[in-house]
């Protein structure tokens, strides 16, 4: 049946029957031509205007479209999975909890840009507890349960020497932060260690305290080597001791103590009994503490005293032992110098910044929150450059590629290392309390090394910076 509507087929197709069909469309036959054509070309001028601004309209409206930035399409899919461990407890944690929150924040960016190959970002990590014991586990869960595309270093030599047990059967590109000197044993050619060590990482730490004390007149003659019996800290020893030798400085100390210690009045002492110009120590953030604090009570007043210390970079220790600081003379990767300030270092820290109170981490983020999100910035852009998630595109492209980063440039030369060192030597001085802003610029700091982002010179001997 048809459900159609219905025409009426007596329907006049003329709407108006009666009209007449003779009738002039003139309405005035006796109107002058002359008018006639103007009235036309008038009408036709005012349509080839309307249609001239109609034209202008839409042609703005697609220059605008084409220089307004279009905004990043949303990422979508099965996210790319990058794992990783972070000491979020333990002596390590208050640096590996400011890197972390430094990769949270490129987690973000990266997200909000359109991910990774147009799918979203997601951080997989968990707890080494800044130690070696749990590492190689967390990463064998990383790869064979999480089944993550990429893996990513811990924070720390220790950890990091753990992990590459776990990565290397794997075949998977390795990115560590802050280890020193790890592949020297593995010599795994997808490794890359980001931290300015350098080509020769091992003296990295202490050449430019080495090179300070030399610089004096008269030029100290003797020096004392401490160390934790770790393997950053054996490193970082063994690297003064080629140091102290090219400077001609003779070594009348040279002793390790075990990670547990925590009295270090009788190691002070025995250092202080050979009388020696100047003391190099190799310590974790516990020892440093502890260090520093009995050289202070002890009275104890070498000509020069610092070296390769972890922990004295962090906000939290800086304002625990405040004047206690005063004189000493110590590594830093980053200070907030304006020599320092590369492309987007200023919009990152203005992130974290505002952030670090909320999560709980380093209210500055100097040493590694900036470089948290510096070392996955690298991973992130050889992904998007390559368009690949497989490790042996990447790790040709990294070993390949100068990035920069906020940071500054980076580029990886034999072992995964940095092309070019970049180490600095910094003392502090000045401090008058655990005040934060003391921290925040280079009030109570000096760049001693290298030249080219010295900030002054060194106030030497030691006591006269106390």
């Amino acid at each position: 049946m048809n459900r159609g509507i219905a025409k009426n087929p007596n329907k006049n197709p003329n709407k108006n029957p009666n009209k007449n069909p003779n009738k002039n469309p003139n309405k005035n036959p006796n109107k002058n031509p002359k008018s006639n054509i103007s009235q036309l070309e008038e009408r036709m001028l005012a349509r080839l205007k309307w249609r001239g601004a109609v034209a202008s309209f839409f042609a703005a409206a697609a220059v605008a479209v084409f220089l307004t930035p279009a905004k990043a399409q949303a990422p979508s899919g099965e996210p790319v999975k990058i794992g990783f461990s972070m000491s979020l407890t333990g002596p390590l944690s208050p640096n590996g909890k400011q890197a972390l929150l430094g990769m949270k924040i490129w987690e973000e960016e990266t997200n909000a840009k359109g991910g990774l190959l147009g799918r979203p970002v997601k951080l997989i990590y968990y707890d080494d507890q800044s130690a070696a014991g749990p590492v190689p586990g967390i990463y064998t869960k990383l790869l064979e349960v999480d089944k993550v595309d990429l893996v990513i270093g811990p924070y720390a030599t220790v950890p990091a020497a753990a992990a590459m047990v776990a990565v290397i059967p794997k075949s998977k590109v390795f990115i560590i932060l802050f280890g020193l000197a790890v592949n020297t044993e593995f010599n795994y050619p997808k490794f890359f260690a980001m931290i300015p060590t350098g080509p020769n990482p091992k003296p990295s730490f202490t050449e430019g305290f080495f090179e300070v004390a030399a610089a004096q007149n008269p030029k100290p003659l003797t020096a004392a080597l401490i160390a934790a019996d770790q393997e950053f800290s054996r490193n970082a020893c063994e690297g003064a001791r080629e140091n102290a030798k090219k400077h001609g400085i003779r070594i009348v100390y040279d002793k390790t103590y075990p990670p547990t210690q925590t009295d270090f009045s009788p190691v002070v002492r025995a250092i202080q009994a050979v009388v020696p110009d100047i003391v190099c120590v190799c310590s974790y953030p516990l020892d440093s503490v502890g260090i520093v604090r009995t050289v202070n009570e002890v009275g104890y007043k070498p000509k020069l005293i610092g070296g390769a210390m972890v922990g004295l970079q962090a906000t939290a220790i800086k304002r625990q032992l405040g004047p206690l600081l005063n004189g000493w003379v110590n590594y830093e990767t980053w200070v907030p110098a304006k020599s320092m300030m590369f492309e987007g270092t200023e919009a990152f820290l203005k992130q974290y910044q505002a952030r670090a109170g909320a999560e709980g981490v380093d209210p500055l983020g100097y040493y590694l929150g900036t470089w948290g999100y510096a070392y996955i910035q690298i991973l992130g852009e050889a992904v998007q450059a390559t368009k690949s998630l497989d490790d042996n595109k990447l790790a040709d492209y990294i070993g390949k590629t100068t990035f920069k980063t906020i940071m500054g440039d980076v580029k990886f030369g034999k072992g995964g290392e940095w092309e070019q060192g970049r180490m600095l030597q910094v003392q502090y001085h000045d401090i008058k309390s655990g005040d934060l802003e003391q921290f925040r610029g280079m009030d109570t700091q000096t760049v001693l090394t290298p030249s080219q982002y010295k900030t002054g010179d060194l106030i030497y001997p030691y006591e006269k910076a106390k």
